[in-house]
């Protein structure tokens, strides 16, 4: 029997745990061929929190023998942010009737200065016709 596991994550920046308000989190999972399945996707509010997002997990009842199933389910998240780095955790697990909170630390972009050149451009050559 299937059982609901919990999961909400908080975003924030510097040691001084400064919430990024605005963040899109994308809670996924990778299903047996390595492809990754959207299970939900979430803002962040003005504490840097999201909403929950309910995953369904094995039944706690399930690990209790060796050999058994893992009792918990896993997912990957995905934090993106103007103006920070792309964050991806993977392997977040998610226990049946828990609510997991995952903290997250974003890494701000350097920030550019007027007085640098532009990036050199990437140049594809045509092809050989």
């Amino acid at each position: 029997m299937a059982a609901t596991g919990t999961i909400l994550t908080r975003v924030f920046t510097s040691r001084a745990q400064i919430p990024v308000v605005g963040a899109t989190v994308a809670f996924t999972q990778r299903g047996t061929e390595g492809r990754h399945t959207l299970l939900a996707l979430r803002v962040t509010d003005t504490n840097g929190r999201t909403a929950p997002v309910q995953v369904n997990t094995p039944d706690a009842t399930a690990s209790e023998s060796p050999g058994t199933t893992a009792p918990f389910a896993v997912c990957d998240i995905w934090v993106e942010s103007p103006g920070y780095e792309l964050l991806v955790v993977e392997n977040v697990q998610i226990f049946p009737d828990t609510q997991t909170l995952q903290e997250l630390e974003v890494i701000p972009l350097p920030e550019r200065s007027p007085t640098l050149l532009p990036e050199t451009p990437v140049n594809v050559p045509p092809q050989n016709l």
